[in-house]
């Protein structure tokens, strides 16, 4: 994609390390996230990902270091905190409510945003008031056809076109995505990686990826891991280059 880097920072991170029973899993890494752009962490499997992304998120609490987001420091916030923060993540594995319908699933966030959530004592015809907004992430994932179809029922293309619907919704300011292609087919990796070029640049998208090719489309800075680590950082086109990527994917 490799839009413009806007110049102020949204999360910055400095010496986050984590380990578990006397692996380190994560050491001493440095991150600092630029304002609506997309930054990607990629790295061989093992290499700390996933961990990384588990403390940026506050799924995990670091043994050293911090976060910074917005200025603020949020290294001991709780998870649902950043959330209302405007720092929304979505998962590896698709997470949609399987018995709601695909219109019902993005409503839900839109109850969140709008306060509805908290009306319990009235009907659920209030809802009818979400009915655009709904349509309109609908037309916008490429899901209108499927508004009626129960989430557990989708093809997992489908599924994930749903899930960034969900996140989105919420309309975060910094928004983590978890591996988004993972498991999908050519032709669904296709649609995704076109949902998520249509968000960017309109909010600021931390994304860890194995697929380097939508790395290669989607991202204007990409911090490559290994052992826990970063290796390096900088544009795809340069991290390419770098001969360590290259022996850290596939050795000497």
């Amino acid at each position: 994609m490799q839009s413009a880097i806007g110049g102020s920072t949204v999360l910055v991170a400095r010496g986050l390390t984590r380990s578990f029973s006397g692996f380190t899993a994560v050491k001493n890494v440095d991150l600092t996230v630029k304002h609506n752009t997309v930054h990607s962490v990629i790295g061989p499997n093992g290499a700390g990902k996933s961990t990384l992304f588990n403390l940026l998120t506050r799924f995990l609490e670091p043994d050293a270091g911090s976060i910074v987001y917005r200025g603020a420091d949020v290294t001991r916030m709780p998870p649902a905190m950043l959330a209302r923060l405007g720092v929304v993540r979505s998962f590896q594995i698709s997470a949609v409510f399987p018995h709601l319908t695909v219109a019902q699933n993005v409503c839900v966030p839109l109850q969140r945003l709008s306060g509805l959530q908290k009306v319990f004592w009235r009907s659920t015809s209030c809802l009818s008031a979400l009915d655009d907004k709904v349509h309109g992430l609908l037309h916008q994932f490429g899901l209108s056809d499927w508004a009626d179809t129960l989430a557990g029922e989708l093809p997992y293309g489908r599924k994930r076109a749903l899930e960034l619907a969900t996140t989105f919704a919420l309309e975060p300011e910094l928004a983590l995505l978890d591996e988004p292609m993972a498991g999908l087919g050519t032709e669904d990796v296709a649609r995704v990686t076109d949902l998520i070029a249509a968000q960017a640049g309109a909010r600021t998208i931390v994304m860890v990826e194995h697929n380097l090719k939508v790395v290669e489309r989607l991202s204007d800075t990409v911090t490559v891991l290994c052992r826990g680590e970063v290796l390096t950082e900088g544009s795809y086109a340069e991290v390419a280059a770098d001969p360590r990527v290259l022996e850290a994917y596939i050795g000497h």
